[in-house]
């Protein structure tokens, strides 16, 4: 089916795409209510109850993945805290489609882990280097040898001697629980790797649970507040584990000398979540907010699989939820709505209103359900951010909206980043402070930003 549209400064006048933009927006948006992720817990907790299993978590552990270090950390107090059984599968690290830059995810996942480890009370330490391949192959090789219980003990060891550089230890724990062969490791990854796969997921350090699937430290209390729903938590007065991180600036407002960079797209499931909430710390703590927006990775040529877009959507609607973000009647705006939209943030701009309108244009694409291809849709998106549609109409389409987010997309790669939503905070000469990937890292800023004006807490 294609519908025609009014031309509008020369784009495109016709979307083969809307139908099917529309059936898999409405089934995206069914799929992750609040009613419609109960009805599957309760479907997973049946299914379990007749079957007569325990309640069991699987843990996907990739040695020299950075954050399954860190979840490493929380392995046995995890089995300890709750009335659950929790297994161990060793993976690699995924390729292909649904790992776009895996050597900037790797950098990234260090500098990154090294961020967040202390205020989660974990260990990280400055790690700038790539693990020695032969120490990740002896750490592989032990816990390979292990299995059940004793593997689940043997991790954090394990990984805390490979990620401290410690040789002698690895080859004190390979003597002490002894080191499996190239070929049983080989057997024990693949394994491990098909069980993920079965299970619909590419990363390390990923916890499932009923149907379920929680990444590392920073999703643990998603799995916690399960847990504890299911009466599963054995001391449920003490605090969780690894309880969410919130944003606190401290109430010291800057002078503006600090910049805080934001890199966003238009149809960016975690950028719809968290975009309101950095502009505001940006306006709260008196920092200079810098909005640069870059085309979504799709449209840039990026790859994407349904099994990596069925984990985003889940986790991002999970995410708002959490945060009591408006969020989930959803209407793709990949393509022609989001280049529309593109199009006129540079006039917008002009206006003073060109963070206004990326907020209103993801707002109505994901929590209004707004059609942002059509005329009316897109108008409701200008108007709502306060500027004039009739005077919008006359900028669709007008040059320099390309260079303009191609110039961004290479500053936020140039800051080891490379999806959205990222943050960069600058000092007052522009140097910057910290760079990091994601809206679940806006608290990192805050955290910045605090030190920044008051010194270290």
């Amino acid at each position: 089916m294609t519908e025609k549209f009014e031309d509008q400064g020369g784009l495109a006048t016709s979307d083969p795409n809307r139908l099917v933009r529309w059936m898999s927006s409405r089934v995206m948006t069914r799929l992750f209510t609040i009613k419609q992720v109960n009805k599957r817990r309760a479907a997973a907790e049946r299914a379990r109850r007749k079957k007569k299993r325990p309640h069991t978590i699987e843990y996907f552990h990739q040695v020299d993945d950075a954050y399954s270090h860190l979840a490493a950390q929380l392995l046995v107090k995890m089995a300890d805290r709750y009335d659950v059984e929790l297994t161990c599968h060793l993976v690699n690290q995924s390729f292909g489609k649904n790992v776009a830059e895996p050597e900037m995810l790797a950098r990234l996942s260090r500098y990154d882990a090294h961020q967040i480890a202390p205020d989660y009370g974990l260990e990280f330490a400055e790690h700038n280097e790539a693990l020695d391949p032969e120490q990740i192959k002896k750490a592989q090789g032990i816990l390979a040898a292990a299995s059940g219980v004793k593997r689940v003990s043997a991790v954090e060891p394990v990984s805390r001697a490979l990620w401290s550089g410690d040789a002698s230890e690895l080859d004190r724990l390979a003597a002490e629980l002894g080191c499996a062969s190239e070929a049983e490791v080989d057997a024990a990854l693949a394994l491990g790797n098909a069980r993920r796969n079965a299970l619909k997921h590419y990363s390390g350090a990923m916890f499932y649970y009923g149907g379920e699937w929680f990444w590392g430290v920073d999703r643990l209390h998603h799995l916690e507040q399960r847990l504890a729903e299911l009466g599963l938590d054995r001391n449920d007065s003490a605090p969780w584990l690894a309880p969410r991180q919130e944003p606190n600036w401290g109430g010291v407002r800057s002078d503006g000398s600090l910049t805080l960079e934001i890199y966003a797209s238009l149809r960016s499931p975690y950028s719809a979540v968290i975009f309101d909430r950095a502009v505001q710390l940006a306006k709260d703590s008196g920092v200079t907010l810098n909005l640069r927006p870059v085309l979504p990775m799709v449209m840039r040529g990026v790859p994407a699989t349904p099994m990596k877009g069925m984990y985003i959507f889940m986790d991002a609607a999970r995410e708002a939820r959490a945060l009591g973000v408006d969020y989930g009647n959803f209407s793709d705006p990949i393509g022609e709505p989001a280049r529309k939209c593109y199009s006129l943030y540079p006039w917008a701009v002009t206006q003073g209103k060109g963070t206004e309108l990326i907020s209103s244009f993801l707002r109505h694409a994901f929590a209004l359900g707004v059609d942002t291809v059509a005329d009316r849709g897109l108008q409701k998106v200008v108007e709502a951010a306060g500027l004039d549609w009739q005077v919008a109409k006359g900028h669709l389409g007008e040059a320099g909206w390309e260079s303009l987010l191609e110039e961004n997309r290479v500053a936020m790669y140039s800051a080891g980043c490379w999806g959205v939503p990222s943050f960069r905070l600058l000092d007052g000469s522009g140097v910057p402070i910290v760079s990091l990937w994601g809206q679940d890292r806006l608290w990192v800023i805050a955290r910045e930003i605090r030190k920044q004006l008051q010194g270290p807490v």
